[in-house]
């Protein structure tokens, strides 16, 4: 779902994810046409990278 967001409306990614200075500057970013992709693309590799950090600590949460 959020990756449907992420690809939609980039900045709404970094808010739901707890990044609300990048939030606004996305939505900067997102506000030209031609910047639309940049924030697109910015979105969705926030979006991996939050993924990664929340299981990589899942897993030294389960190893202690």
């Amino acid at each position: 779902m959020r990756l449907i967001i992420a690809i939609l409306l980039p900045f709404l990614v970094f808010f739901t994810i707890g990044r609300p200075i990048q939030g606004i500057l996305c939505l900067i970013l997102q506000v030209t046409l031609i910047g639309w992709i940049p924030a697109a693309i910015w979105a969705v590799y926030a979006l991996s990278q939050y993924n990664t950090d929340k299981k990589i600590s899942a897993m030294h949460k389960d190893g202690r």
